[in-house]
């Protein structure tokens, strides 16, 4: 029996060295034309780490690792979303409880009766940034807005009558954040560190609000590398100042070697037939990047009015997420920082019905809730059905058999997802400058693990 034991063990071991290969070797590739960028990504299994990959520099000189503190944007609202369950299930809060009964305050201008069941599943029309009047500075004060957050107003969507829910991009955070403070009577920081990320062995790797000790170890876009030597500003091929002022990423065409690449990714075939179908490309031509992003965005259903009045501030000046003071500010919605293993670790937890190396930090029935969808239809912010379950949505994929799987994205294309029928989680995080409506890496990613990944029986 012990020999049979050992032998499934190296059979096993086997497997996931193919499978760690496979899938550093198209991390590789998915590097494209962006060196010296990179990023990471972590495959778990049933608790176990089966998969790790990196490919470039986090900053100038320092290699990718599973380890590196990465700037996630919105990745970051299901480590919150998370917390909220771990609370729950600790009887600290209730999905179906009105917020306003954990924090009075937030009961004005209409808010009273809005229960964290209809926050988390982006249904209680708390979504318009430009209904708060904040400049740079507010929007980097933890209190000040939370104050604003609590008198703000409600907003329907532009058309709300032909949408379900509308993605409340950054007023998220501040909503759920201030409610685990009143519930737990902790800082955010001190209730994330004492229910979810002591417990998962990830204290040092995920934060809203990174330490001053740990702010030079977070990942940069390259744009913000140093560039004291002529052979890394020639690497970079841009004027540094120009850099230091751009904050869009820049859109450029595909290369011919780029194009060649997704041609030849495990996914083309797939992505082909879904673009023939909905007329995005003639027969036998190789998809570029817009045309593959918009199999899983559909922009033409892009509704400007409520993007904007979702994800753009009425500051004047724009704020560089990057910069060290907003990476010090607490903003949950949107600048989650955490490494690739963290994320992973979180979505590990996930995968196995709320059970981490024996403790049990979700119940399972705060778990079928938590993983349960609530609301489907095309959303009034996002170009897609998002099946919002409480506080993650769908599995966005298109290649494979229907899933539960649920988790959460973000602005530049990183991406935490857990599928439990497969006891899976995996975790890619990156500093490419890109967005997700206009790259591809996170779903030729999801779409390779899938395949290679078989569905298991607990």
């Amino acid at each position: 029996m012990t020999d049979s034991h050992n032998n499934n063990n190296k059979r096993d071991d086997q497997v996931n060295i193919h499978l760690e290969q496979q899938m550093q070797q198209l991390l590789n590739k998915l590097q494209l034309d962006d060196a010296p960028a990179g990023g990471s990504l972590v495959v778990y299994q049933a608790g176990k780490c089966i998969a790790q990959a990196s490919v470039g520099m986090a900053q100038l000189g320092v290699d990718w690792q599973p380890d590196t503190l990465s700037l996630n944007f919105s990745t970051g609202k299901g480590i919150i979303a998370t917390l909220v369950h771990v609370l729950v299930s600790a009887q600290l809060l209730d999905y179906d409880t009105t917020i306003a009964s954990y924090w009075p305050a937030f009961a004005t201008n209409g808010k009273a009766d809005i229960t964290l069941r209809a926050v988390m599943s982006h249904q209680a029309n708390l979504f318009a940034i430009t209904s708060i009047d904040a400049d740079s500075e507010t929007l980097l004060d933890w209190e000040a807005m939370l104050v604003n957050v609590a008198a703000m107003p409600i907003t329907k969507p532009d058309n709300a009558d032909i949408y379900n829910s509308a993605y409340s991009a950054l007023v998220y955070g501040w909503v759920l954040g201030g409610l685990i403070e009143a519930a737990t009577d902790m800082s955010l920081a001190e209730a994330l560190r004492h229910y979810l990320t002591e417990p998962l062995g990830i204290a040092d790797s995920c934060y809203f609000g990174v330490p001053a000790g740990k702010i030079d170890d977070v990942a940069t876009v390259v744009k913000h590398f140093a560039t004291e030597d002529s052979a890394t500003a020639n690497l970079m091929n841009s004027d540094s100042s120009q850099r230091s002022k751009r904050r869009k990423p820049v859109l450029k065409a595909d290369s011919e070697q780029t194009l060649n690449i997704y041609a030849n990714l495990p996914s083309h075939p797939c992505w082909q037939q879904f673009a023939i179908s909905r007329n995005l490309s003639p027969i036998n031509t190789q998809l570029n990047s817009n045309q593959i992003n918009r199999l899983y965005f559909d922009h033409s259903q892009l509704n400007l009015k409520n993007y904007k009045a979702a994800l753009i501030p009425t500051s004047q000046t724009p704020l560089d997420y990057y910069d060290k003071r907003a990476l010090q500010a607490v903003l949950p919605a949107v600048n989650g920082v955490a490494s690739a293993k963290a994320l992973a670790t979180i979505y590990g937890m996930l995968a196995n019905g709320g059970v981490w190396q024996g403790q049990i930090l979700i119940n399972p029935a705060t778990f079928t809730e938590l993983s349960t969808p609530q609301v489907s239809g095309m959303d009034a912010v996002m170009p897609t059905n998002m099946e919002w379950r409480l506080g993650y949505h769908r599995l966005v994929q298109l290649c494979h058999e229907q899933t539960q799987g649920f988790g959460h994205m973000g602005y530049n294309g990183s991406v935490a997802w857990c599928d439990p029928a497969r006891q899976l989680s995996f975790a890619f995080v990156h500093n490419f400058d890109v967005t997700m409506l206009n790259d591809i890496r996170q779903f030729a990613l999801t779409e390779a693990l899938l395949g290679m990944i078989k569905t298991t029986t607990r």
